[in-house]
């Protein structure tokens, strides 16, 4: 006899208050049941209806209710718990269980060896270079010590970054001159102030307010981050580079703590889903994201073209300036040189 069949019968023998008392027990047991074991909360900063919210963070999130049969769930924060920043330490002082951002955010020397998947030329599709930037960084720079105090569950890179601005077309190396331009910080900062432009930081979120505002020229961006963040009708010029003029590496880290109250069976489940499956994921959402961009800002008048000759020649001197300086100032024990060039192995890129 089930159990709903014993508290039927039951009831019956105790009239009609009775089975309705055991009936609302029997309810009250099988919610209890169905409840997650462990509630997990994660801060999001990317507008909500950001593709790679859209696309990957939530679907992911999802599917860990589902692999762990519902014994863990994930509820994706509609506003952040903080600046995007500091959703880094977010995560590691417990302040949100899950947390995903820029390592070039945090403006100081922790996330170095990350840079390897912040150079120019890396690749031009995000899934093979967010991969590749999962493998090495993993396996060549000890990327787990660098995020000491979580537990890393996703490391990835966007689509190939290119150079916006609403002053001139980039027909040669001096035109760069003097163009204030927003930079996610990192690499790419060098590489603009190599270039003659001059760096400003901020998160992607203050770029339409100082576009719009005249107290920046362009930003250095993805094709989808132009339509994602409402900022076609203040670009007039955007140049494209062969495996990207720079890229940017990104975390999805949880709490320590958290993941180590996670029975060893769930976390299983949940690293099935994490890692290289989603690097493989969100690169998908990013250049779905990317392909359909493209068509907005064509129809929105954007010039888009291919960096010349003489303008690649000078970023290729830059870049290959700037990785030598960062490799060079690696601690004992990594070679960032050979982890730069297998990373380009493994894209396919041919500098």
């Amino acid at each position: 006899m089930t159990g709903l069949n014993r508290l039927t019968t039951l009831g019956a023998m105790l009239g009609t208050t009775g089975g309705a008392v055991m009936a609302g027990l029997f309810a009250a047991s099988l919610s209890g049941s169905l409840k997650a074991d462990t509630d997990l909360v994660l801060s999001s900063w990317l507008p909500p209806r950001h593709p790679v919210v859209l696309n990957a963070i939530k679907p992911w999130a999802k599917e860990i209710e589902e692999v762990t049969e519902g014994r863990v769930s994930v509820r994706v924060l509609g506003k952040p718990l903080g600046s995007p920043p500091a959703h880094f330490d977010m995560a590691r002082d417990d302040v949100a269980d899950i947390t995903y951002g820029l390592h070039s955010f945090s403006q100081d020397d922790r996330f170095t060896k990350a840079e390897v998947g912040q150079f120019s030329f890396l690749g031009d599709d995000a899934i093979e270079t967010s991969k590749a930037f999962y493998t090495v960084y993993t396996e060549d720079l000890d990327a787990e010590k660098d995020h000491e105090g979580t537990k890393l569950l996703g490391l990835f890179v966007h689509g190939p970054g290119l150079f916006h601005n609403n002053q001139r077309k980039i027909e040669t190396p001096e035109d760069f001159a003097g163009l204030k331009i927003r930079v996610p910080g990192g690499y790419v900062a060098s590489l603009m102030d190599s270039l003659g432009a001059t760096p400003l930081f901020m998160s992607s979120t203050e770029v339409y307010e100082k576009l719009s505002r005249g107290v920046i020229d362009g930003a250095t961006f993805t094709y989808e981050a132009l339509t994602a963040f409402n900022l076609t009708d203040d670009v007039k010029f955007s140049m494209t580079v062969p495996g990207g003029i720079y890229n940017t590496s990104w975390f999805l880290v949880m709490n320590q703590g958290k993941w180590d109250s996670i029975s060893a069976e769930d976390q299983a489940a949940i690293e099935s889903i994490s890692g290289l499956a989603f690097a493989e994921r969100v690169g998908q959402a990013w250049i779905d994201a990317d392909s359909a961009a493209v068509a907005e800002i064509e129809e929105a008048g954007i010039s888009l073209d291919a960096a010349p000759e003489s303008v690649l020649e000078a970023l290729k001197a830059s870049a290959g300036a700037l990785e030598n300086d960062w490799a060079d100032s690696l601690p004992e024990g990594y070679d960032g040189a050979a982890a730069i060039a297998r990373l380009r192995e493994i894209t396919g890129v041919d500098q």
